[in-house]
């Protein structure tokens, strides 16, 4: 295997959205050198890979950051870090800004006033937006950038990071890099569970199947303190085609129905677990299945919807054409998808300061993999990039530099990369191993098996389980550096998973309805548990925190 060492003043881990904007933050406002590691291209990767026709979140006219932080606390039933969420609300508009100059088109009214979509959205033409920012960070010639180099491990000595290591998937080189400061923008975690498309179709997703919890993993290993696991996301989306349902809901008011014609959304409530519980439980009690009651808009807001799904799930469009019946003329069929773990839409991630520090020394986080601060989206990834772009560049200014990774750490990892390709071919293949992992968390760790709940004996169960497969993981061959990447994404997920079981565990109460749906303890619990559920792995166990919503305070710890 070919080795390269490599030096830079930050590191940049991900170059999707919070990645490419911290970038361009941190050149404007230093000469620190920067180099970002992508395993895709960063023109098209993340979650923006495909495009977006809206922004969800800016502060909209005769509305204030304060605004969008009681929205996000309120659908978050009160944990999330309103410090988190203040400093990104107050950053949404100026980076919004900051992306039309760059190219991207937001589309105006005969006044030239931002057209909007609901209180907090904005209607873009966003196909090329992914290709914009990466443009705009190639141009820097301060940026070095490294695409199809999968981050595999960090670098970390002393409780301090000290870089990271990965593989050239097409050069087939082991990189070890050596930073003085390390940013983190991997996104979340999809693949975890079983999807509505199981097979050939497990990829066929809502969330990127590539964001696979790399940057959590990592951090897992390294004992950073990560938050909120048990807030899982699951998304109410368009069946089969899990094209996304807002479009429908904001752009032409399209309201929950069941079978019968009738409007269940607000006997559920109207947050966006409570969306998916409604949606379950209606299925459930027989009065399935359940849409989105398009029939009766009119011609024009059947044309704008065909238009608008063309730009961003393209299935949809073609699905109507091959049926050939318009939105107005046939409701639209909803479900939930299987759950993810993302800090983006909820507030699983890294527990972080304001700066988007964690608790390891000269790492930070942002966007999806940065926990505490949820109803992102795309813009408020900008902002915590721009916030972390900042906060590094002050680092640097006061930092000592960190020790040289050693060279036996370096030959470790090597030594790891080069048993997998030289293993003979195993009992499993990574491909077996990820769909034994997604059976159960699947049916034992509330997947769409069993509408989402869970109970305490289902979840030893799972732990056992994954922790059998993580055993299992050692034995695997890859042919070449892509199978190589899938065996580091398989073992990602899997240290992904047992975190977020022992999060379901250490909660116990429901806040949140399928989200969270704790059988064992089937109602929520203020006078308890109106706290953070963190976490850190100490000596192989994970050690679950709670702290204090106010202060954030350490209160006490449990072994899981």
């Amino acid at each position: 295997m070919k080795q390269k060492r490599l030096k830079t003043d930050i590191l940049i881990i991900g170059g999707g959205t919070a990645g490419c904007y911290a970038a361009l933050t941190i050149a404007a406002k230093s000469d620190a050198q920067i180099l970002i590691c992508e395993k895709a291209h960063i023109k098209r990767s993340g979650c923006l890979a495909a495009g977006v026709n809206a922004l969800n979140a800016y502060i909209t006219e005769g509305r204030v950051p304060q605004d969008y932080v009681d929205y996000a606390k309120r659908d978050a039933d009160g944990i999330v870090r309103e410090d988190l969420l203040l400093t990104m609300s107050e950053r949404l508009n100026a980076v919004t800004a900051r992306l039309e100059q760059l190219g991207l088109v937001i589309l105006k009214d005969k006044d030239g006033k931002y057209v909007t979509r609901g209180n907090r959205n904005l209607k873009i033409n966003g196909e090329n937006i992914k290709p914009i920012l990466a443009e705009a960070v190639e141009k820097l010639p301060q940026v070095t950038v490294y695409n199809r180099v999968n981050i595999t491990d960090f670098a970390v000595e002393n409780g301090r990071i000290q870089g990271a290591f990965g593989i050239g998937i097409e050069d087939e080189t082991f990189y070890a890099i050596e930073a003085k400061a390390v940013l983190v923008a991997t996104g979340g975690a999809a693949g975890l569970y079983k999807p509505n498309n199981p097979g050939f179709s497990r990829h066929k997703m809502w969330y990127p199947p590539f964001n696979t919890g790399a940057g959590y993993a990592m951090g897992i290993r390294a004992g950073a303190e990560m938050t909120t696991f048990e807030m899982r996301f699951i998304a109410l989306r368009c069946k089969d085609t899990i094209a996304p349902t807002g479009t429908l809901a904001q752009g032409v008011g399209a309201k929950q129905i069941n079978s019968h014609g009738e409007v269940y959304e607000q006997k559920y409530g109207l947050t966006t677990s409570e969306r998916v519980y409604g949606t379950v439980n209606e299925n459930l009690e027989g009065r399935g299945p359940c849409y989105l009651q398009t029939e009766g808009i009119t011609p024009e807001q059947d044309d704008a919807l065909m238009k608008a799904y063309l730009n961003m799930a393209p299935s949809q469009t073609l699905k109507w054409i091959e049926s050939g019946k318009m939105p107005s003329q046939q409701n639209v069929e909803i479900e939930g998808t299987e759950p993810y773990i993302v800090g983006g839409h909820t507030a699983s991630g890294y527990w972080v300061d304001t700066r988007r520090a964690t608790t390891i020394p000269g790492l930070y986080a942002a966007g999806d993999v940065a926990g505490g601060c949820p109803q992102k989206y795309v813009t408020g990834a900008l902002a915590e990039g721009e916030i972390a772009g900042e906060a590094m560049v002050d680092f640097l200014k006061t930092a000592s530099a960190p020790a040289a990774v050693a060279e036996e750490t370096v030959q470790a990892h090597i030594a790891e990369a080069e048993k997998f390709l030289q293993e003979k071919p195993a009992q499993f293949t990574t491909e077996q191993l990820e769909e034994a992992m997604q059976t159960v968390m699947d049916a034992y760790a509330g997947g769409i098996k069993t509408n989402y709940r869970f109970n305490e004996k289902q979840l030893a169960i799972a732990d056992e389980k994954i922790v059998q497969l993580m055993q299992l993981s050692d034995t695997l061959h890859a042919a070449d550096f892509q199978e190589l990447m899938y065996i580091y994404e398989l073992r990602e997920r899997l240290v992904v998973c047992r975190s977020v079981i022992a999060h379901l565990g250490a909660r116990k109460e429901t806040r949140w309805h399928s989200f969270a749906e704790n059988l064992d303890y089937p109602q929520k619990d203020d006078a308890n548990w109106k706290c953070y559920v963190n976490s850190r792995l100490e000596n192989g166990k994970i050690q679950v925190i709670l702290r204090d919503l106010v202060t954030g305070g350490q209160t006490y710890e449990h072994s899981h």
